[in-house]
């Protein structure tokens, strides 16, 4: 422990930075206990509004009116009304966000789609380039659609992007914060790089998007994808998420055409017609209960500039590894996430010798994280309900634990 750090200046510290919280009366519009709950990053916490709002849907809107509410209840236009609540968060103008199907539904199409422009542009576009890093399912996906569309997959460490496009690449794959580590790339320096080479930029929002401002239009993303479950509280398995910048709407060809993203949806005509705008990117029926539970849960924003949850954020996280720093013995753990403010997305990843048993304990013991394999302890702080005191708490309970690890190795 730091000799000039002692817990009752840090819990002291940590009270004072609650009080002065302009996020802290967020908290109260959650289901919460005294669990130090720091997954949010996996599995957001249940608002309370939504359990009011899923008993009116399924009592009222599907039970009373049923079919009727389609029209009458706004489920027909409810992917695209919940798009743009999203897309406020991300920083996109209305019309541009589309809700529904998976994050990885959502990346196959923005993919596929962005190749197919890329290819219009000139034939020799024949290159997919992904970060090595990123989230198995993204990489998979681009396998697939670099099958379909006659490229090949070129990995690349992320931050080596922007020096890895030319003249050959189609669409570049981008996690905006690796899930492992928590590091923050750089969109818009990147996105602009994948510009001069003459290829599209597809980001993956999923460990960004409520957790810190993402500014698609403002930094000129052409494709983006995003889950809703984690920084966005919509719940396990909400639907995701497709951004499609205006400008590229028009030529924006779906490798999934639906019905609902058909010009007349109910002609029932056996070609295909897109619609305009963002609904090309729907496919079929949208999940309505999940849907409509995301759109109660992002009520919770309607007040909350992106600005301050990024603040809060960084204070955290900071408070978060000077705790670790005071409380956890020398070399015990080592943080994997980068300590520039510019490069951290808003969780904190420590690799530990004894990261399984340590986090099976933690959760026992009331701190819930969670651990990858095959020695990383990652913990998210979701600004909106995580307090100062819970992190100084998670830090001591995680002494305690490494501590109680190695006297049962011993």
């Amino acid at each position: 422990m730091s000799e000039t750090t002692l817990p009752k200046e840090l819990t002291a510290e940590a009270d004072a930075l609650d009080a002065a919280d302009e996020l802290r009366a967020k908290r109260d519009a959650f289901a919460l206990d005294d669990t130090v709950y720091l997954d949010g990053n996996s599995l957001g916490a249940l608002p309370h509004a939504v359990p009011a709002r899923l008993a009116d849907v399924v009592a009222r809107e599907w039970g009373q009116l049923r079919i009727r509410s389609w029209e009458e209840s706004g489920w027909w236009t409810a992917p695209e009304r919940i798009g743009d609540r999203v897309g406020r968060i991300v920083g996109a103008a209305p019309g541009q966000v589309v809700v529904g199907d998976s994050t990885s539904v959502n990346v196959f199409k923005a993919v596929v789609a962005a190749v197919r422009i890329a290819q219009e542009r000139g034939a020799h576009r024949d290159q997919i380039v992904v970060d090595e890093s990123t989230f198995p399912t993204d990489g998979y996906i681009a396998e697939s659609a670099a099958r379909m569309t006659g490229c090949t997959v070129r990995a690349v460490a992320a931050g080596d992007v922007p020096t890895s496009v030319g003249p050959r690449t189609a669409v570049a794959l981008v996690n905006h914060v690796d899930y492992r580590t928590g590091r923050l790339q750089d969109l818009p320096g990147t996105t602009a790089a994948i510009h001069a080479a003459g290829a599209l930029a597809v980001w993956d929002l999923c460990h960004s998007a409520g957790a810190l401002p993402v500014g698609l239009d403002a930094h000129g993303v052409d494709l983006a994808v995003g889950c809703t479950y984690k920084y966005l509280n919509g719940g396990p398995g909400a639907p995701a998420y497709l951004y499609v910048a205006r400008e590229h709407q028009p030529r924006f060809d779906s490798p999934l055409p639906g019905w609902n993203s058909h010009a007349d949806p109910f002609g029932m005509t056996p070609a295909y017609t897109p619609a305009e705008g963002a609904v090309r990117g729907r496919v079929g029926t949208p999940d309505i209960l999940s849907m409509l539970a995301l759109e109660a849960a992002l009520e919770v924003w309607d007040d909350v500039p992106v600005e301050a949850v990024r603040a809060k954020s960084l204070a955290l996280t900071d408070f978060f590894l000077r705790c670790v720093e005071a409380y956890v013995p020398a070399g015990r753990v080592q943080s994997v996430t980068p300590a520039a403010h510019a490069e951290r997305g808003s969780q904190i990843a420590l690799r530990c010798a004894e990261a399984g048993p340590a986090m099976a304990e933690l959760i026992r013991r009331g701190v819930v994280g969670d651990f990858r394999r095959p020695d990383v302890l990652r913990f998210g702080f979701t600004p909106l309900y995580t307090g100062f005191a819970e992190v100084e708490r998670a830090a001591r309970v995680l002494a305690e634990v490494l501590e109680d690890v190695r006297g049962e190795v011993g």
